[in-house]
Order: C-alpha cells, then structure tokens, then sequence
C-alpha cells in the first residue's frame, strides 16, 4: 500500500472531528499504566465518520466505541510514520505520568507521617501522638506535603516554646515564629493547630469560643502576666541577697511554704545555690505534699517544688532555673493519665527526672487502694514504658497523697 503524503496525513490527523480521540487517548497514556484499549465517547455522526475513515473501517462505530491502541497505532503510523504518543503529545501536549506522580506523592505523604511521629516533642509527651494521628485523618494541607511539613513545624515548634514567659499572644509569635506577629492570630490555620495539640495534652474538647480559646492559650502562659503566674516552694535557701533568695530563705527559715511570682523568677537578683555537693531538688504534683512536707520538717525542710498540677510559665521558670545553678531535680505525679501526661511534660520542658515513678514503684502504690478510681485516658510514659501497661493491667490510679509517707521518708533522708 502507499503511503500517504506526509502533508496529507497531518491534515487527517488534525481534522476538528478527531479531537475526542486525540484527547482521550492523551488522557489514557498520562495514566502512566499500561494501556490497550481507550474508550471515547460519545460521538456525533461527524466524529465517528472520521474515525472510522482514520482506521479503514467498513462501517461506521458505534456512539462510544472502544478504539484498539494497537490499531490506532498502525493507522497513525502508515499516515504519517510516527507513534501515536508522538502524536498526542504534538496535538494536545506533553504527556503526564499520574501513576508515578502517586507514587511519589504517596512517598512524601509516608515520610511525612513517619517524622511527625518520630519527632522529639510527639516521642518525648506521647499525649501528642493522638494529635498526629488526627493530623493524619485530616490529610494534607493543599494537598502538598511540603506546605503541610512546614505548617507542622511552626506548630511543633510553638509547642516546644511552651509555657510562655507571660508574653501577649503576638509577642509570644513574633518571638518563636520569625517576627510574625500574626501567625497564631485567632482563627489562623497554626492557632488551631496548636490549641488542638494542646487540648489533647490536657485531654479536654478542642475550644469553640474565643473565650475558650484565651482559656487554653492561658494555661500554656501565653496570656499569664508575671504577677498571677506563681509557684509553691519549701525549703529553698538559695544564697545570695538578691529579692528571690531573701524571700525563699524568710519563709524557709521560718518553716513555712513560699510562693513565688514569674516577675521574681525573671529578676532574681543575687542566686546561687550550694557549689557542691549539688543540691537535690524534688518537685510534686500537688501541693497538699508540700503542706505535709513543711509540717513535718519545719525549718529543716528540704527544698521542695509544687507544680499544682499543670506546671505554668513560673513553674517552669524556677525548675530550669534551679537547674542552671547546679540543682539536680526530680519530680513525682499522680500515677493516673493526667498525671503521666504532666510527668512527660515536666521531663520534656526541664532536666528533671522520675522520681518514684516506675511501673515498680506503681506495682507497690497500688497494693494500697486496689479498687481506686479509674487512672483515665492513658498514654505512654517515655521513662518506662511498662508503666502504662501496669497501669492498664491494673486498671486503678494512685494519687501522690496515697505514697505521701514513701516521698516523704525520701524527703528525710536528705534533709
């Protein structure tokens, strides 16, 4: 057979009629799956009249018929000698290759979700690890992993930040988040983000009001001012004459508990503690402890620290504080699911360490009410692992005032 005028099979190839054809099959061949067979559809008498003369058929076929890619390629070929992705790709455009564009994408998708999880604020407070798996159900942001990774990081980075020193919610951003006073503004993609982590911490319903909002944002010390953000001591006798060292060594000496505001805290003055051998310097959860801690010691109570639950901006504060003067902190909880949960986070936020809070000292503190209260929603405890599961075996909490006289007698042996 002769082969057509190359002139002549383009203008066959370019025929107004054929363009349902061209653009399907261009559609089938960027799947980047095998392709046998493309079904177009549905065609008017003009279009089927062409593409039957374009594959030498005896008749005309049918509305929506279902086009053979190897026929279509031997007519392609004997009109004007080239293949029919050369064609498509000149008639319609470049040629996609979605199935390798899901692949990788899938890919990114993958590595994203496996670094949210392995990343060192989720690992070291495993409460987050509920929040990145919503992170997860809700997919990506625009669909790009990229813009989603960067979303994430001002998020984890906020959270790393917290508490706050008493900053105003803009300056709190401006400072943690490269100038931007705006990004945690009410209502902004990162502000819920972030309350959303923050309310699984404190295992409680995501904020629906502006109030509720300021709430939250208050417990992390955003919106504390360094007056009312305080924290309970005994027994702190720092040396020095600056304002905090006078203050904790009036009360100390006199047997009685101090209460310390944020503003001392950042303007201590003279401190500094024992050069060596450095002091021990417990903390607890709750402050009935340190009542019955200063009780029984008196004016030779060691020194001691109330978080009151979750530690605020000025607990944090003094905890480091003490920390780089020398102190060598350890801190005790609740063995229930909030308590795991401020645990984690004290560990997290400062170099303390567990103090009576292995899955031991639980097996030990739960023969004494084996029919407690229920311990909550439990997550895992970083510095032993066993915890959790004894304590789901187990199935009951253990307030710290249970083991009062087991912290205590610790507490005795390094007045």
């Amino acid at each position: 057979m002769t082969r057509p005028e190359p002139a002549l099979g383009e203008r066959t190839l370019r025929r107004p009629e054929l363009r349902p054809l061209w653009h399907a099959v261009h559609d089938r061949l960027s799947s980047g799956l095998p392709v046998a067979r493309v079904r177009l559809g549905p065609l008017d008498d003009a279009q089927r009249e062409a593409l039957a003369d374009l594959l030498g058929l005896d008749r005309l076929p049918d509305a929506r018929p279902s086009v053979a890619l190897a026929r279509l390629e031997e007519a392609v070929t004997e009109l004007c000698g080239r293949t029919v992705r050369d064609t498509v790709t000149e008639l319609v455009g470049p040629l996609d290759d979605r199935a390798s564009k899901r692949r990788r994408q899938d890919g990114e998708r993958a590595e994203l979700w496996t670094w949210l999880d392995g990343h060192g604020t989720v690992r070291a407070q495993p409460a987050l690890a509920e929040w990145a798996a919503s992170c997860r159900t809700a997919g990506l942001v625009g669909g790009s992993p990229e813009r989603t990774r960067s979303l994430l990081t001002d998020a984890l980075t906020v959270l790393a930040e917290l508490p706050a020193q008493a900053e105003p919610l803009p300056v709190f951003a401006a400072r943690v988040l490269k100038g931007d006073s705006h990004a945690l503004d009410d209502g902004t993609r990162l502000s819920t983000l972030v309350l959303r982590a923050l309310a699984t911490l404190h295992d409680t319903a995501p904020p629906q009001s502006a109030a509720g909002r300021r709430a939250l944002w208050t417990r992390a010390g955003v919106a504390d001012d360094d007056l009312s953000a305080t924290v309970l001591v005994g027994g702190l006798r720092p040396s020095g004459g600056g304002p905090l060292s006078r203050v904790a060594n009036v009360c100390a000496e006199a047997g009685q508990a101090a209460s310390l505001t944020l503003a001392q805290l950042r303007a201590p003055g003279e401190f500094t503690l024992a050069a060596a051998p450095a002091p021990v310097v417990h903390a607890v959860e709750n402050p009935s402890i340190l009542s019955l801690a200063v009780r029984r010691f008196g004016p030779r109570c060691p020194p001691l620290v109330c978080t009151s639950g979750w530690p605020n901006s000025a607990a944090i504060h003094l905890l480091r504080l003490l920390a780089d003067h020398g102190a060598t902190l350890r801190y005790h909880g609740d063995f229930d699911g909030e308590g795991i949960r401020i645990a984690a986070y004290v560990l997290d936020k400062t170099p303390a360490r567990p103090w009576r809070m292995s899955a031991a000292d639980y097996r030990a503190a739960v023969t004494r009410t084996p029919q407690g209260p229920r311990p909550g929603r439990l997550t895992e405890a970083p510095w032993d692992p066993e915890l959790t599961h004894a304590m789901t075996e187990h199935g009951s909490a253990v307030v710290e005032e249970l083991v009062a006289d087991v912290l205590l007698n610790d507490l005795a042996v390094d007045s």
